[in-house]
């Protein structure tokens, strides 16, 4: 009964910082009319948060494994709801976005507590199970955000968004107090600063770039700077880790085949996945005239599809091995984005329907498996920083596929978008987003919608290659390694293979 209730809280927890990823996307309208806020600070209203929450969660990942992951659980809860809270009365939109930032803070000391906390709380037997409910929360609470924003829409401004994200933190801070109970390392070591400063600015300078590149240019000098920048203070972060007693997070983790097949799977799949939400929203809304409660209902079947399957897939693994239902996944992701990359204008809603239930299963069934591959990689003392791996994954695939797919759905709409006798103020500023379009009506509405459903085209095919990526990468590492990694009542895990001194006990 108390892992029950633990597990409860946790994915509570963690569906309230994920749901913040995707929440405000249906509410930028009515943020910028109250706000005045510019397209720039409208997108770094949005991009503040994943550009803060990927910097932060290894070292925050490391604050937890030293310092308790309870603790870590507890603060993050109290400085999200209390940045949600400084959004309630805010007006400024430099206000908000640092607000965001500040969100991000705390979601990045959340989300890598709740896996962590399950995993050093649930015995062998139940792992993978519990694992499976963390991972479909993980999943299918960015939808359940999109619904949840656009149904409070209808009714109140879009400051109930942040009302509920006070709410949701501080039931799951009340929780935590009363059942959560503590893990952390025996012996702690002292943080290490250096590789928590060299991996917060080269993952900041990355992440900063890439979701500037659209308005930069992929070929500008800040873009390639930035992010050869980024990858330059990275390469020393590895330098400085290897040096280390104890590191942050040591690079000879990827050695172990497994760990690495679940790091790139996860990064790819929420590469695509996040691209894939970015585009549609803009589709269902601006295309096919869905309102902002309509758009986000019309996804539910994503959802639908995608908590059984993660519910299935430990069952899967223990029986036929992780490695069928994890590629299986990855290749139904890439049918779900290979499908919705022929809807066009007039599709019936029966099209969409099926790339979404594609899409779903192929999240649920691969999700699981990659996730337990990396926390089961390493021994309990490092299990947050596992967690911190996995969610970093995350939230940088996330973040990046939003960027590559965003820019190009932009630069393809732009290059698709033909105005012949139109006043080239009127063309260029047509060129600039579809909503500018769409606020012109008429012709140049009608023709910016058909290029927009080509630019999506195109972004869609740069998802399905993210995935296939993500198959065959996966397939490789994983040839010759045990057959299973999940568990039923019935089945115990089957441990996959192992260096005889694995590195990470050269530090635990």
């Amino acid at each position: 009964m108390r892992h029950n209730l633990v597990l409860a809280i946790t994915c509570l927890a963690l569906a309230t910082v994920v749901a913040a990823m995707s929440s405000l996307n249906v509410a930028l309208p009515a943020i910028a009319r109250e706000t005045h806020a510019t397209q720039t600070q409208l997108s770094w209203i949005i991009d503040a948060y994943s550009l803060v929450f990927a910097s932060l969660l290894l070292p925050a990942g490391a604050l937890g494994d030293r310092f308790g992951r309870r603790r870590a659980l507890l603060t993050g809860l109290v400085i999200f709801g209390g940045a949600s809270a400084g959004a309630l009365v805010t007006t400024s939109p430099g206000t908000l976005i640092g607000l965001r930032a500040l969100l991000g803070v705390g979601a990045a000391l959340v989300m890598p507590a709740t896996l962590s906390t399950i995993t050093t709380t649930f015995p062998r037997e139940q792992r993978a199970r519990a694992v499976s409910v963390w991972a479909a929360v993980a999943g299918a609470s960015a939808v359940v955000g999109l619904l949840t924003s656009g149904s409070l829409l209808q009714a109140w401004s879009w400051r109930s968004v942040f009302l509920l994200n006070v709410l949701l933190a501080a039931v799951a801070l009340v929780g935590a107090l009363l059942f959560v109970p503590e893990s952390a390392e025996a012996d702690r070591p002292a943080l290490d600063l250096t590789g928590a400063l060299l991996v917060v600015v080269g993952l900041g300078a990355l992440v900063y770039s890439v979701i500037e590149a659209p308005v930069n240019g992929w070929g500008s000098g800040r873009t390639l700077g930035g992010i050869g920048g980024g990858l330059l203070v990275l390469g020393g972060f590895v330098a400085w880790e290897l040096r280390r007693r104890h590191p942050l997070l040591d690079p000879r983790l990827f050695r172990n085949k497994e760990f690495a097949a679940g790091s790139l799977s996860i990064a790819l799949q929420f590469f695509a996945f996040f691209g894939y939400i970015f585009v549609i929203m803009q589709y269902l809304q601006l295309v096919r005239g869905d309102s902002a409660l309509a758009a986000a209902v019309s996804v539910l079947p994503m959802a639908v599809a995608m908590v059984p399957c993660s519910r299935l897939s430990p069952k899967l693994s223990a029986r036929f091995g992780s490695r069928r239902p994890w590629l299986a996944g990855l290749l139904l992701v890439a049918g779900g984005l290979a499908t919705f990359a022929q809807v066009g204008r007039g599709s019936s809603y029966g099209l969409i329907a099926v790339a979404l239930l594609l899409l779903g299963a192929g999240m649920g069934l691969a999700m699981t498996p990659a996730t337990t591959a990396i926390t089961d990689a390493l021994p309990p003392a490092l299990q947050n920083v596992g967690s911190a791996m996995n969610d970093l994954s995350r939230e940088l695939g996330g973040a990046l596929g939003i960027a590559v797919l965003g820019s190009i759905l932009s630069a393809s709409y732009r290059s698709h978008l033909r105005l012949p006798g139109t006043p080239e103020r009127v063309v260029q500023a047509a060129k600039s987003s579809l909503a500018t379009a769409a606020a012109m009506g008429g012709p140049v509405l009608d023709r910016a919608r058909t290029a927009f459903v080509a630019g999506m085209h195109d972004a869609l095919l740069g998802g399905v290659a993210a995935a296939l990526l993500a198959a065959l990468a996966a397939g490789l590492l994983l040839r010759r390694t045990a057959p299973a990694t999940g568990v039923t009542d019935d089945h115990p895990e089957v441990e996959v293979e192992v260096e005889p001194n694995p590195p990470f006990q050269q530090h635990v």
